[in-house]
């Protein structure tokens, strides 16, 4: 399943922890849904496949009609989707996604991070060329689906990689993921709406494409502490890095 499997792994055992964190980065995402593609979900695919993926984290379904309706708000602020590129200790390569309403705030706030702990900020293009932005689905799985056949018609809308995932225990069902090309996006979702599969989940995500750096625990120690506190801050999104496992 490679290395991208692994990262989405990891990154998921760690979300499990901090499910009101993750409610809020749903919410600011279908708020930039919504100002960009109106709240009417037939015609905004963004926003219908945030509505899949907030189901699939338990999002309560009051919590996503209130952050619909907030967002057509005119009042309601605007929020700027921020990349910010940079090195840990031990010279590893971090990204940050942010969603922010105020980017003075969220580039002091993320700069002070990455100088707090052994780390610095760098220039935009510094460190994205390190990681490849894929297109990410998972749909519900059951015995009729020929994954092989799944996959051969999935190519052709830039779908990469197709597999199975779970299913050892009724607390983890099986699902199908599926990897595609960024720009993949909205034909792998076309195409599985139209031969309806339903769609638990749906989003982009970040995997590094060279070299990963090995570190000692100690070493890997001192990058967690970075990347736990770039996490908790209530302007980030995702955070990726190009650590070993």
């Amino acid at each position: 399943m490679g290395r991208a499997f692994e990262f989405r792994k990891e990154r998921k055992f760690k979300r499990w922890g901090h499910m009101a964190k993750t409610f809020t980065k749903i919410g600011k995402e279908i708020t930039i849904a919504v100002k960009q593609g109106g709240p009417d979900v037939t015609g905004n695919p963004r926003l219908r496949a945030l509505i899949q993926t907030a189901r699939s984290e338990n999002m309560p379904k009051e919590n996503i009609e209130r952050a619909i309706k907030k967002a057509t708000d005119k009042d309601q602020a605007d929020y700027k989707e921020v990349v910010y590129e940079g090195y840990g200790p031990h010279g590893v390569a971090i990204l940050v996604e942010t969603a922010t309403d105020n980017t003075n705030r969220t580039v002091a706030n993320v700069r002070s991070y990455f100088n707090k702990f052994g780390g610095s900020l760098g220039t935009s293009g510094s460190v994205e060329f390190m990681f490849d932005r894929k297109s990410v689905f998972k749909i519900k799985d059951n015995p009729d689906i020929d994954l092989d056949m799944l996959e051969l018609e999935l190519i052709d809308y830039g779908a990469e990689e197709v597999f199975r995932e779970g299913g050892e225990d009724d607390d983890d069902p099986a699902v199908i993921m599926i990897y595609g090309e960024y720009t993949a996006m909205n034909d792998i979702q076309k195409y599985l709406e139209s031969n309806n599969y339903e769609i638990l989940s749906a989003q982009f995500d970040r995997f590094p494409n060279g070299e990963l750096k090995h570190l000692s625990p100690e070493d890997r120690e001192e990058i967690d502490k970075l990347l736990e506190k770039l996490e908790e801050d209530e302007d980030v999104q995702n955070v990726f890095h190009n650590m070993e496992l």
